[in-house]
């Protein structure tokens, strides 16, 4: 029997990212392709907490309201959350610092690193809060960070939650946001 060789695994960085076409992410230097373009469903939520997001915070001029923007975590971790809420960042081509708060719209072919993979992540650099929204159930979970971990602070689909913990506070209407998918 002969021995196998090892097997090189690359190791992508920021520049490689910046490169290459269509949707990707870069975890760990490990890269990931996105769907081609979500569903409609997907595109329609992200407007909506994007809207309701921009509503609320109309008055902090510090804060902005992102869809689909480039968070550079590192130098070889490149995320592009669903809706992101930054405080102060004056970056003018991709965010730069942690977000306050991530919204993250579940797909089949997403959940299971939106759910884990990015969860750790977000956890990791100390986004105050992740949502995960749920397409098919009309259902938000709002994971809030204590002590470095995340812990459920709600699942929402009829109420409004308040995130108090950010650089501007806010209540975000669930029942607002999926009743025209109902």
């Amino acid at each position: 029997m002969s021995a196998s060789l090892p097997v090189e695994v690359p190791h992508y960085t920021y520049e490689d990212y910046c490169q290459w076409e269509g949707r990707w992410e870069l975890i760990q230097g490990m890269p990931y392709a996105m769907v081609p373009a979500p569903i409609k469903i997907h595109q329609q939520l992200s407007l909506q907490i994007g809207s309701a997001l921009l509503s609320e915070l109309s008055d902090c001029l510090h804060c902005e309201v992102l869809l689909d923007e480039d968070w550079k975590v590192s130098s070889d971790m490149v995320l592009n959350p669903d809706v992101t809420v930054v405080y102060d960042d004056s970056n003018p081509n991709y965010i730069n610092k942690t977000p306050d708060v991530i919204f993250e719209i579940l797909s089949p072919s997403t959940a299971k690193r939106d759910e884990t993979l990015k969860f750790s992540v977000y956890e990791e650099e100390g986004v105050q809060y992740y949502v995960l929204a749920y397409p098919d159930e009309l259902l938000a979970k709002v994971y809030q960070l204590e002590d470095g971990q995340y812990v459920k602070a709600a699942e929402c689909d009829t109420e409004a939650f308040s995130f108090d913990e950010t650089s501007c506070a806010f209540t975000l209407d669930f029942m607002a946001i999926f009743k025209r998918f109902r």
